[in-house]
């Protein structure tokens, strides 16, 4: 059984996707020390373009965005004809009403490019996610496409990439953010990769839990805690190199 909520976004804030799923950011005091990292004139374009597509909100009025939400569809039920782009099928993936959209408010476009992405490049693992194939489940587990979305939103604020909504580059604060930008200038999927390896360790993270629906916060805690000590490991070179990349199937 699934249990889906109604959606509450707050603008700027921390909380999203209301009671039970929310965003898991840390927060970080005003007289807290802002290091910054220097960038390479490759990392700085790199950095630009991924800001401009986290940038990008969904709009059902552009053809491409309503074709990758088809895209997603087919991916996901391939032998299941989708009657329309706003139908209660959608909550089949986890959507939390019938039309998707609605859920794109706290991602973006890009929070569906990353789910196709993971479709497209890892599509056991995709199938694997989305019904709940691996492990000893719990009665009420999270919805797939909605946690797919707070993952995207919670990576964003990770990597500290909100600069996006100002229109201008602003250098990593972080070792991580700093670290990411490494891998963003030699592989310019770094992100959408990042998205599926956070994905697959989230829900490692939920089945060694022993996770029910409300836990999702904790288990999202715990995953970015595991994701960023693994980010600064000495032999990480790449993103293939963290240890749970293994946690991928194709």
């Amino acid at each position: 059984m699934v249990l889906f909520v109604t959606a509450e976004v707050v603008a700027g804030s921390a909380a999203w996707l209301g009671r039970g799923l929310s965003c898991v950011c840390a927060q970080r005091r005003e007289s807290d020390p802002r290091p910054s990292f220097d960038l390479t004139p490759a990392q700085e374009e790199c950095l630009q373009r991924l800001q401009l597509r986290i940038d990008v909100a969904y709009d059902s009025s552009i053809p491409e965005h309503r074709e990758a939400l088809r895209a997603l569809w087919n991916a996901a039920f391939p032998d299941e004809e989708l009657r329309d782009l706003i139908s209660e099928q959608w909550k089949e993936m986890g959507w939390q009403g019938k039309d998707p959209s609605t859920d794109f408010r706290g991602g973006g476009f890009i929070s569906l490019e990353n789910l196709l992405y993971l479709a497209r490049n890892f599509p056991k693992s995709f199938q694997d996610l989305l019904r709940k194939q691996e492990g000893d489940r719990s009665v009420w587990e999270y919805p797939f496409a909605v946690a797919g979305v707070n993952i995207t939103f919670m990576l964003i604020q990770m990597l500290d990439l909100e600069a996006a909504c100002f229109n201008f580059t602003v250098k990593p604060r972080t070792m991580v953010g700093a670290t990411f930008l490494k891998f963003l200038s030699e592989n310019e999927s770094a992100f959408d990769l990042l998205y599926c390896i956070t994905f697959k360790l989230m829900d490692h993270q939920w089945l060694a839990m022993r996770a029910s629906y409300m836990d999702f916060n904790t288990v999202m805690k715990s995953t970015r805690r595991q994701l960023e000590r693994e980010l600064l490991l000495e032999d990480v070179t790449r993103l293939e190199d963290l240890p749970s990349y293994s946690l991928l199937s194709r």
